[in-house]
Formats: structure tokens, sequence, C-alpha cells
């Protein structure tokens, strides 16, 4: 079993952003097309981190034209290139499944002033 905990330490990024949940943050993201590589700039509300270590993941969610799209990313890939934090949110729980069914002022978290 330490066999694995020590490969999975090898795995992890040495820097990672702090961010909670409830938070805005900005994903630099690897994209690949064909022979060419850019990056892509997704930007959203957290809305979910779960797992921990090498297999920890994070969900954000956005409004696109009217529509929500909600992405999920391992924390330590090597295709997502950095994290920035735009606000802090002010939430009072783990998990924000409840903006899936809100729209407009109602779907908004308030900034929490650090």
């Amino acid at each position: 079993m330490d066999y694995i905990k020590s490969i999975e330490d090898a795995q992890l990024k040495e820097s990672v952003a702090s961010f909670k949940v409830g938070d805005t943050i900005r994903v630099h993201a690897k994209i690949k097309e064909g022979n060419r590589e850019r990056i892509q700039v997704y930007e959203g509300i957290c809305i979910k981190r779960q797992n921990g270590g090498a297999r920890e993941t994070f969900t954000v969610r956005k409004n696109s034209y009217g529509c929500g799209v909600e992405k999920t990313w391992p924390l330590h890939s090597p295709l997502v290139e950095k994290i920035e934090v735009v606000r802090h949110g002010k939430v009072r729980r783990a998990k924000l499944f409840y903006l899936r069914n809100r729209t407009g002022k109602s779907a908004r978290v308030k900034e929490q002033i650090r």
C-alpha cells in the first residue's frame, strides 16, 4: 500500500492555487487541436471539490449563452496549466448543487471580503 502512495505523491503538483467551493475561478487548460496546442480559459464558480491527493477533482459551473455548463477537472492534471481565483465566495456548504436550479440574480454567490 505504501508503494501506491509513493507513486501518487510523485504525481502531485508542487504549487496549487488555494481556492474553496463558492470561489469564482479561472482555469487555464491546455487544448490540443491536431498538432497545435493552445491554452483556453474557463471561468466560473467552483461548485464542488472531492477526494484528495492525486485523485482530487473540482467542478466549475458557468452560464454560456443562457445555458449552464459544468466541467470537472483533476486538480493535479498536467492539462490544467494554472488556476486563478477571481473572487472569493461566501458559502455555508460544501457542494453548491442548488445553483443548478437557479437563474438570474438568485444564481449569484455573495462575495467574501478578505
